[in-house]
């Protein structure tokens, strides 16, 4: 017998919320149809719009308010909180970790079916604004005048804005004064539409511990109208500045960086710490866009591994060697792979700059490269992982099984996936002990955990 759908489109509908979805929409239930409304908050009474009834679930638009959650708070109304990634700007910061740590407890439950793993309380910051040290904005026409901005959601629209809350003051300057002096200079803003205009993305990363800055123009000509004006006024406005990154995107695309890179002035890499270890970054690395909480995540990941100095660790998803170097400090030897070749290369940079040498780093999928080394007999004491949000590949999983690694502490930042592959591991002989969320990203959906397996 089909269902009847109890809501139509552009019906008026008083609910109260229940939950939120792991992308912050709350969550309405009409006789047991979801509706999803964004900018809700469970316990609270409203009044909404059914925008869209699909057949099993609906969406909706908050119309009235009620009742208010004790954790809304007022948001003001201007594009950074609107378009800035944001998502949960409306809810004060206490009402924020509460969320996450409750979503990384329910899909441990749901996903997994470790209902007795001990999950701690999330570690939040004490500053949760101007945290960020790296911003890639887009560029482009409106009303005939450069903008550059945020994207309005499901659209190439550029909203123009002069800052960030989530990125620290010295990336929203750069980026600010970099748009005013293309203005200057009439470098003309890209046209997605036509495929024509020069400026396509203005990218600054900022070192937290060194006060070193990059920017980086990215264009889709090879040329840069007025490109010695442009440096000179770059280096006069921006003091802080090291190094600035000419970067050749000429194809239709929307990923943002091309394949080729050249130094206009400065320095190849900016510096950073984490810790007391040293990073060179460059204008293609990867490097975690929150220090301060990167910090406490490395360090949630060390005291998982446990180490003495006697232990072999892998660290599949190396990237620049950012876990790996840190655990380096502690580990007789560790082994890092990532499929990435030019992260590579500034791994094994980032070994020599800080005098390791116990860690190499090998080219290659974790999946391929590790079970190659498990049959040459390397075998690891503790291996990391440190996926992408899909999880781990599911030969490295049963690799992990096979090798048999006394511990596996598993980073994430997803925690769907992770109940997914921690449950794999805990089918395959492992046993999860503690679970820590880290809220690496505030005002944001985004959750990160750290997790430590041992062998049962």
């Amino acid at each position: 017998m089909t269902r009847t759908i109890p809501v139509t489109k552009n019906d008026y509908i008083d609910v109260v919320f229940e939950d939120l979805t792991h992308d912050g929409a709350a969550v309405a239930k009409v006789e047991g149809y979801p509706l999803f409304v964004p900018n809700g908050l469970p316990g609270e009474k409203a009044k909404i719009k059914v925008i869209k009834a699909n057949k099993g679930y609906g969406f909706g638009r908050l119309m009235e308010l009620y009742e208010k959650s004790p954790y809304r708070v007022e948001v003001p109304n201007d594009e950074a909180h609107k378009y800035g990634g944001t998502q949960l700007s409306h809810i004060n910061y206490e009402g924020q970790l509460k969320y996450k740590e409750i979503q990384v407890r329910q899909v441990l439950t749901r996903i997994g079916k470790l209902e007795d793993v001990k999950v701690h309380p999330i570690l939040g910051m004490d500053n949760p604004w101007n945290y960020r040290n790296k911003a890639q904005v887009p560029v482009g026409v409106k009303d005939g005048k450069l903008v550059a901005g945020f994207f309005k959601p499901r659209s190439h629209e550029i909203v123009d804005t002069d800052e960030s809350v989530i990125q620290l003051p010295e990336v929203n300057e750069a980026i600010q004064t970099i748009k005013e002096i293309c203005i200057e200079l009439n470098i003309s803003a890209y046209d997605e539409e036509n495929h024509k205009g020069v400026l396509r993305h203005i990218m600054a990363r900022y070192g937290n511990q060194t006060g070193e800055l990059m920017v980086v123009i990215v264009t889709r000509s090879l040329k840069i109208p007025n490109k010695e004006q442009l440096v000179e006024k770059i280096v006069a406005r921006l003091p802080k500045v090291k190094s600035i990154v000419h970067n050749i995107n000429s194809i239709r695309t929307n990923v943002i960086l091309g394949e080729k890179t050249t130094v206009l002035w400065g320095n190849e890499v900016i510096y950073d710490y984490i810790g007391d270890v040293k990073f060179a970054i460059s204008a293609l690395s990867f490097y975690q866009v929150n220090p301060v909480q990167t910090k406490v995540l490395y360090d949630k990941a060390l005291e998982y591994a446990g180490l003495s100095g006697d232990e072999s660790v892998i660290d599949a998803y190396c990237g620049i060697g950012t876990i790996s170097l840190f655990l380096a400090q502690k580990a007789k030897k560790v082994f890092g792979v990532e499929v990435v070749k030019e992260a590579i290369e500034d791994a094994k940079r980032n070994a020599e700059l800080n005098g390791f040498t116990n860690a190499e780093f090998a080219v290659g999928e974790a999946e391929v490269v590790i079970p190659k080394w498990y049959k040459e007999g390397n075998r690891a004491d503790v291996l990391i992982v440190d996926p992408p949000r899909k999880g781990c590949d599911e030969a490295l999983l049963q690799t992990i099984i096979e090798m048999k690694p006394k511990k596996v502490v598993y980073v994430s930042c997803n925690p769907a996936t992770l109940a997914r592959d921690l449950r794999i591991l805990e089918d395959g002989g492992y046993k999860t002990v503690e679970v820590q969320p880290v809220d690496m990203f505030p005002h944001t959906t985004h959750v990160e955990c750290v997790s430590q397996l041992i062998l049962k």
